[in-house]
């Protein structure tokens, strides 16, 4: 039987999933056979493991930080919103319907638990420690009753439940105290210990906030962590799009819309950790102005997407830019918009069955009724991108789509050659480049986490402002377990170890 331990939050936002990546991390280097688990997990920045599974990128990260594969008993439940307060519901990584909010939490949320209890059998019989990440807020009354993630799971595994506090926001004391008079004495004492996140200042000053803290709730504040600027680790909750907004002035800028619905931003940290590349995610009323580069990135919902370009004006923007040279690359749902027209027969979008895409290149897209998730390794030979050419094998990303993608003109050349699927291995044709090398289109998610692929992008862009090459900068794999490596030292240096490891000691 694993040991385990939880972490919950008095809301969301508050650096569940960060603290829980830290912990995976110190407890891999203490030589711990660990794993990440989120019973349920709602975002919209999702990832592919190797057996073709869908599971939320925080359940990613933090598998990563533990130094294992991702798999999807680490994340059974994962919710990607559609709009219109529905979701669609990823179960053991394949989708299974469309619910309301009210359909879920009435109806299908505690069948779901089942699978829950699943693949916390299946964890518990494989690894030595299981770290537990909650959602949102335990003591919200009115999803309680359907609750599946927060106290429901803690007290199944009798797992010792550190708080979280996000003190940056205010009100954190308030928060810690409301969420304890809210839990039932069997929670409370679940509870074991607070954490303070996000601090900045003087901890001295702090002290007698601390100290009532425990005098009041009876808990101890297992330790304070200082609020840790450039994470660079992958996020996968919207709100961290609002600290990518305003990006820094470097030598090559690049747009990428930021449209309603979008999906997989991460596709795009490999870019904005380049020393010499700005990456700015453009919202609503926001100008576009004239970057080097116009990315389309990944959509949940590619039709309303598209209509959102259209009625904000960045639609004829775009176009205006890619007739007057500016490359455009779309990656998945925006590799879709790139086309004339993309047809929805099964109305797996919603109520249109066609829509007129943004024409930048002729080719055409069939939503269909089946989700292909892969991860993939693919080849590239002979892409010309703007004045250069590039060729490279055993690349690695991974697909999720509903849609097949297909040029309607021989002057359309085809991007890559995926070589395997989950595994096994294939030959199957990947996206497209226009006649000019400027337009340019994929389903492959990840692609610019490929080094010398994305160093190559770069230099094109450079080339064209009159900049020099440069060689590879970074490598992005070795610059995230630096990461890993940096938060779990901050973290461990700021949390009661002892105390913790005593907990899990306790835990069987």
């Amino acid at each position: 039987m694993a040991k385990k331990i939880m972490f919950q939050g008095t809301s969301s936002n508050v650096g569940k999933s960060i603290l829980c990546t830290a912990l995976c991390r110190i407890l891999y280097r203490k030589g711990y056979k660990t794993v990440p688990f989120k019973a349920q997990n709602m975002a919209l920045n999702s990832y592919v493991t190797k057996w073709g599974d869908e599971i939320g990128r925080a359940q990613v990260a933090q598998a990563e930080a533990a130094g294992i594969d991702p798999i999807v008993q680490m994340n059974p439940v994962l919710l990607k919103p559609t709009g219109n307060q529905s979701s669609q519901v990823v179960l053991m990584g394949k989708p299974v319907g469309i619910y309301s909010a009210k359909e879920y939490h009435t109806k299908y949320s505690l069948t779901a638990l089942d699978k829950v209890k699943e693949s916390l059998d299946f964890l518990d019989r494989n690894f030595e420690m299981i770290v537990i990440e909650g959602a949102g807020s335990p003591a919200e009354v009115n999803l309680k009753a359907n609750d599946i993630v927060n106290m429901r799971i803690a007290k199944m595994t009798q797992a010792p439940v550190l708080l979280i506090a996000d003190i940056d926001r205010g009100g954190a004391i308030a928060s810690i105290v409301g969420t304890l008079e809210l839990l039932e004495p069997e929670e409370r004492d679940l509870i074991r210990g607070i954490v303070i996140n996000k601090f900045r200042g003087d901890i001295k000053l702090l002290e007698p906030a601390l100290t009532f803290i425990e005098e009041k709730t009876g808990k101890k504040v297992v330790g304070v962590i200082p609020a840790i600027e450039q994470l660079d680790i992958d996020e996968e909750d919207s709100v961290a799009l609002e600290n990518k907004r305003n990006a820094t002035h470097k030598e090559i800028q690049i747009a990428v819309l930021q449209t309603p619905k979008i999906s997989n931003f991460t596709d795009f940290d490999a870019l904005n950790y380049e020393p010499d590349v700005s990456v700015r995610f453009v919202g609503p009323g926001e100008a576009l102005g004239q970057p080097d580069l116009v990315i389309l990135p990944g959509s949940k919902n590619t039709l309303a997407d598209l209509q959102y370009l259209r009625d904000s004006g960045f639609a004829e923007e775009v176009q205006a830019l890619a007739a007057a040279g500016t490359p455009v690359i779309g990656i998945c749902g925006g590799n879709q918009m790139l086309g004339t027209t993309i047809y929805d027969p099964h109305h797996m979008e919603g109520d249109i069955e066609e829509i007129q895409g943004l024409a930048l290149v002729p080719s055409t897209t069939t939503m269909k009724d089946q989700k292909m998730t892969h991860q993939v390794t693919f080849d590239v030979e002979g892409l010309q991108f703007l004045n250069g050419s590039y060729s490279g094998k055993n690349l690695v990303g991974y697909e999720i789509h509903m849609g097949d993608t297909t040029p309607n003109e021989e002057s359309v050349k085809r991007c890559f050659t995926i070589t395997s699927r989950s595994e096994q291995p294939v030959h199957v044709v990947d996206g497209f480049i226009d006649g000019n090398g400027r337009i340019m289109g994929t389903y492959i998610h990840g692609v610019f986490d490929n080094d010398e692929f994305r160093r190559f992008i770069i230099n094109q862009l450079r080339l064209a402002k009159g900049l020099d090459e440069q060689p590879i900068l970074f490598r992005y794999f070795d610059h995230k377990n630096n990461a890993y490596n940096r938060l779990a030292d901050i973290v461990e240096e700021h949390l009661d170890m002892d105390y913790i490891m005593n907990l899990l000691k306790d835990n069987a």
